[in-house]
């Protein structure tokens, strides 16, 4: 099952909202595999976006690992969870710009980025 979404949804560790533009002091992402990891985890159940520069961008932010930046040129764009089982739903988001907050946990030494 896909969900689309025009404005923000969220899937497991990852929130995206629909912004109006991109910052100026983002990288474009390396890709893995052909693919955009959206949030890692740990257990390799990673949420992803096929890495196809003409559908899809993805930034990140060198000042906030907790932050990515996603640039929807195609309308059939996908982020999936890698996982067989109790699996979040994939995600359709209509083209556009898009803040990706990742969770994140509180430690001694700061916030992380949260460990699945």
């Amino acid at each position: 099952m896909v969900k689309r979404f025009e404005l923000a949804a969220a899937q497991g560790d990852c929130f995206l909202i629909k912004v109006d533009t991109l910052p100026e002091l983002i990288q474009l992402a390396k890709s893995e595999n052909g693919q955009f990891i959206v949030a890692h985890s740990e257990t390799g159940h990673h949420h992803v976006i096929e890495a196809n520069l003409d559908r899809v961008k993805m930034f990140d932010d060198p000042n906030d690992p907790l932050t990515a930046w996603i640039q929807v040129i195609a309308d059939d764009v996908h982020l999936e969870h890698q996982r067989t089982f109790d699996t979040h739903e994939a995600l359709n988001p209509a083209p556009g710009f898009y803040k990706v907050r990742r969770q994140r946990e509180y430690t001694p030494e700061g916030f992380r980025r949260a460990a699945d």
